[in-house]
């Protein structure tokens, strides 16, 4: 086995812990959790809602995946963390298949956490495999 390596990325968010953004060992890639916040505005407002925070985290995982030469194809498994599950599980659901192509999900555990960095409503985490 190589050594890990460490990645942060230059475009990504501002880390709100420390960490980095993704660990590479083997060919996996473990991306730390990634929360709503505007990598051009950290300081802004999050967005308001389920729907328009996911996209942001999603995003948010894109920049980082890419800065490593890896797209959203590549995962292999996403956790999800919310803050208010049983109001903000089913509209998750309604919008994570638009940013895979169709019967390629990741595999996935999404999980009612009590609180998030920064009052988000959501956090995602990935682990991808370089082809």
């Amino acid at each position: 086995m190589s050594l890990p390596i460490h990645h942060m990325i230059t475009a990504g968010p501002r880390p709100v812990a420390p960490f980095s953004h993704a660990v590479e060992a083997d060919g996996w890639v473990f991306v730390t959790g990634q929360m709503p916040t505007d990598p051009a505005a950290p300081d802004a407002p999050l967005p308001e809602g389920i729907e328009a925070q996911t996209r942001r985290v999603v995003e948010n995982l894109k920049v980082v995946l890419g800065g490593i030469g890896l797209a959203l194809e590549h995962v292999t498994m996403a956790r999800i963390y919310l803050t208010n599950f049983e109001r903000d599980y089913a509209a998750l659901n309604a919008i994570w298949p638009s940013f895979f192509e169709p019967g390629k999900l990741p595999a996935r555990t999404t999980v009612g956490v009590t609180g998030l960095a920064v009052g988000a409503l959501v956090e995602i985490d990935l682990v991808a495999r370089r082809p």
